[in-house]
């Protein structure tokens, strides 16, 4: 099934991770986990991306691991070869959405118009990714999409933080955020583990409504 509907209620905040070393891979995500977050959005932004992606999958069962910044058939096809449970793309395309509807995996298409909202309701996808999700306008622009178009579910993304997250989880038509700051850079690579759980912990605990 490719509507992701369920992908979003497994955590308030989606972590959106990217990975320089594939050796970090398996740490972040148990540092995630261990802090209550189930899920992770793994970046294909580096040239190693598919190999952190199939570390996270076969050594930690215990976390949802998606792919990001979905592009082309062909990355959509890598990912889920890799171990990818569910695909994210920052815009859509009729190629892309084409192909992925037929992986049989949850997908969740970035949108930033209504137009686009209306399209991939088209496909029968009722979960979407809003991105970038500050530029784009934020939470006043989500509540003004759902007054037209209750049925369709949205994760923010780009632009989220602690601070912000709150007023996006307030709206109806807002099941979860996704961010970045849960993985700072940094602490990826200073093996701060700790670091990692306590924000994720935090995250979990914005709950949502």
């Amino acid at each position: 099934m490719a509507d992701a509907t369920s992908i979003l209620h497994i955590s308030p905040v989606i972590p959106v991770v990217t990975i320089d070393d594939p050796h970090n891979a398996v740490p972040v995500a148990r540092a995630l986990a261990d802090g209550g977050v189930r899920i992770i959005e793994l970046t294909l932004r580096t040239e190693s991306a598919l190999t952190s992606l199939k570390r996270i999958a076969d050594e930690v069962p215990d976390i949802l691991v998606g792919a990001g910044t979905v592009l082309t058939p062909a990355q959509a096809d890598a990912a889920v070869a890799a171990g990818a449970r569910f695909l994210v793309s920052p815009g859509v395309t009729h190629t892309l959405m084409d192909h992925v509807l037929t992986l049989g995996v949850p997908f969740l298409p970035g949108v930033a118009t209504i137009g686009e909202v209306m399209g991939v309701l088209e496909r029968g996808l009722t979960a979407v990714k809003f991105f970038p999700a500050g530029p784009a306008g934020g939470p006043d622009y989500l509540a003004a999409i759902g007054a037209p178009i209750p049925q369709v579910q949205f994760c923010p993304t780009g632009g989220v933080g602690l601070d912000s997250a709150p007023r996006y989880l307030a709206l109806p038509n807002v099941t979860c955020v996704g961010g970045s700051w849960l993985t700072p850079r940094g602490a990826v690579q200073n093996g701060d583990w700790q670091q990692i759980t306590e924000l994720a912990r935090e995250a979990a605990g914005l709950g949502a409504h």
